[in-house]
């Protein structure tokens, strides 16, 4: 595996190469953590509707990415609605994110740290 500023080289083979960038991957993980039900958004990012309207990229807010030697680990940072149990929702992202990426980028998964960087009090149960 090959890393460079802009991603990384998963395979390379004679019909040519495939590069990752790293904002793919937490665009990925940014995805599949406001799935979970309980997240409200992630921090610092703008909601799932307005992804659509304002482009991709802005889901990748609240998202660091570490790449080393095809192994990811993944800090995210994130709202939670209230009432929600913060370590049921923890989990079950962590859960996601990890499942989403090694599906999707056959990259293996080291870690998934979450952060709780508020609570939205405009939703609930």
């Amino acid at each position: 595996m090959v890393e460079d500023r802009k991603g990384f080289k998963i395979k390379e083979d004679k019909l040519g190469e495939v590069k990752i960038a790293d904002e793919v991957v937490a665009i990925i993980a940014g995805l599949a953590a406001t799935e979970v039900d309980g997240v409200s958004s992630m921090a610092g990012n703008i909601t799932n509707e307005l992804v659509s309207k304002l482009g991709m990229k802005n889901l990748s807010k609240g998202i660091r990415v570490d790449v080393a030697n095809g192994v990811v680990k993944v800090d995210v940072a994130l709202n939670i609605a209230y009432g929600f149990a913060i370590p049921e929702v923890s989990l079950k992202v962590q859960e996601k994110v990890k499942t989403a990426i090694e599906n999707m980028t056959g990259l293996e998964v080291s870690g998934v740290n979450i952060r709780i960087a508020s609570v939205d009090m405009g939703k609930g149960r």
